[in-house]
């Protein structure tokens, strides 16, 4: 099964809704909870990035037997140091975002945590992509 998204840029009320329904999806298939909140954790920080820091873009989820696999796309200025990016706490957030309550600098690194792997290519000037794989145990119950 494959879904598709677009997260649209700045727009907070509109930017979750992706990781929401995936999330009511999973669970509707039958995927144990723990599995359906890491899920649903790693695409909301995906989604918050695109709409903060890529200029908005989309998110795509794959839901296989035995894998469940998201990815995002974005057109924004791209991270410049993808070590730095993935420390806690580092965040190139606006003032206005984080007063906000969002830019902890914690979305990258709750990704890599949550995700079974996580792919990230980007440079300057060319955009995001990330791709993160969620190994589901016992070949889960999704089709």
């Amino acid at each position: 099964m494959k879904l598709s998204f677009v997260v649209p840029r700045m727009d907070f009320s509109a930017a979750g809704k992706a990781s929401t329904e995936v999330k009511r999806l999973l669970a509707r298939l039958g995927l144990d909870q723990d599995m359906v909140k890491r899920i649903a954790v790693s695409m909301y920080e995906g989604e918050m990035n695109v709409a903060i820091h890529g200029g908005g873009g989309r998110a795509e989820v794959e839901i296989g037997r035995a894998l469940v696999v998201v990815r995002f796309e974005d057109q924004g200025p791209g991270i410049a140091d993808i070590k730095l990016a993935m420390t806690e706490g580092w965040s190139t957030a606006s003032e206005e975002v984080r007063s906000m309550g969002f830019g902890a600098g914690m979305g990258l690194p709750n990704m890599k945590r949550n995700a079974d792997r996580l792919e990230i290519d980007s440079a300057p000037g060319k955009g995001t992509r990330v791709r993160m794989e969620f190994t589901l145990p016992d070949g889960g119950n999704a089709s």
